[in-house]
């Protein structure tokens, strides 16, 4: 058994954490830490945990002690530090805030505002989505069982990156005029309330927000430039959905010559084909967030408007398990040699 612990375990992502981790095999969760409910135990803010955990919240430095593995969710700025620490401890660290997500500094303090304090330990950080980082300049499944600093990836990019990859890899589709409508629930904003996620704004209510100037655009970008082997800038626009959980994500780009889609379907098919976790679903099924909520996986449905060239691929994802904590296990899995799905099995319920 490793021993896990969490940082931020108060927040959505940090007690989805601990929800999962509960079903691992291999794991025992050995620590826990909120700074705004240090001393209190985890099952007095989420009921959900009566009668699995008492564990009491503890600091950020207890919480390295005794931990093969730490997982940190935290605001942008506050991983960096812990990152140190547990890289010289020799502390597997598995972020899952932006701090270790994009490579070029420039792009963090545009997106960020902050700098990165500890170049040294960014040298040695792998950003991963476990199913696509073996192409192109992606670190591949082998450099990740070697891993010291993961960068877990955003939620967008997540449910973006897996369904754009086989179309970029394949050369099928420009890489131009690429545009990007998604749909989060509102657990995509954090526990922190804001004025735009209260019940009363949020409920009965649908609308865009942060238009072209999300801080996910910049990871995206660098995810799909990195597979297709130039640079790629896309129209990325994210709505809010009055509903807790999900990422909707309607991709649309233009063919590069004319192709069926039957022929479109089975590349997707063959490209994800050892991949646990990602469903290309069936020609006319169309991708739905209540086929893949509590679970893993990220279904992809595809389709081309031949009136106008264009490939449509829709992709659903939950964004707190395949767009958080369980691509966070699922890194962890790879890096630590355990069955890439272990902890992970859960299947959607049908309603």
């Amino acid at each position: 058994m490793i021993k896990a612990s969490v940082i931020g375990a108060t927040g959505y992502a940090g007690v989805e954490l601990i929800r999962l981790l509960a079903s691992h095999p291999k794991v025992e969760l050995k620590n826990i830490s909120s700074k705004s409910f240090e001393g209190e135990p985890i099952n007095k803010i989420y009921g959900n945990l009566n009668k699995y955990s008492e564990k009491i919240l503890t600091d950020e430095n207890s919480a390295l002690e005794d931990s093969d593995v730490v997982f940190a969710s935290l605001p942008a700025g506050l991983s960096e530090e812990i990152a140190k620490k547990c890289f010289e401890k020799k502390i597997l660290f598995i972020d899952l805030g932006a701090d270790f997500r994009l490579s070029n500094e420039e792009d963090y303090k545009k997106w960020y505002k902050k700098d990165f304090k500890y170049h040294d330990i960014h040298k040695e950080a792998i950003y991963s989505i476990p199913e696509i980082i073996k192409y192109d300049n992606f670190y591949n499944k082998k450099d990740l069982k070697n891993a010291k600093i993961i960068g877990n990836p955003g939620c967008y990019p997540t449910s973006i990156g897996l369904a754009l990859t086989p179309a970029l890899v394949n050369k099928i589709i420009e890489k131009e005029d690429i545009i990007i409508d998604s749909k989060s629930g509102a657990t995509g904003a954090g526990r922190e309330l804001t004025l735009n996620t209260h019940f009363a704004e949020c409920n009965e209510a649908f609308a865009p927000y942060k238009i072209a100037e999300h801080r996910h655009t910049p990871e995206i970008e660098q995810t799909l430039s990195n597979i297709y082997g130039e640079e790629i800038k896309i129209t990325f626009v994210p709505h809010l959905l009055p509903i807790n959980r999900g990422i909707l994500s309607t991709i649309y780009a233009k063919l590069k010559n004319k192709n069926s889609l039957e022929n479109i379907f089975n590349l997707y098919k063959d490209f994800y084909k050892n991949s646990k976790f990602v469903r290309i679903l069936n020609i006319g099924n169309i991708a739905n967030l209540k086929n893949v909520k509590y679970s893993n996986y990220c279904d992809i449905s595809i389709h081309i408007d031949e009136r106008t060239n264009k490939l449509i691929i829709v992709s659903a994802i939950d964004n707190m398990v395949k767009g958080a904590a369980g691509q966070a296990i699922q890194n962890m899995n790879i890096a630590l040699g355990f069955e890439e799905d272990a902890g992970l099995n859960m299947i959607p319920p049908a309603f």
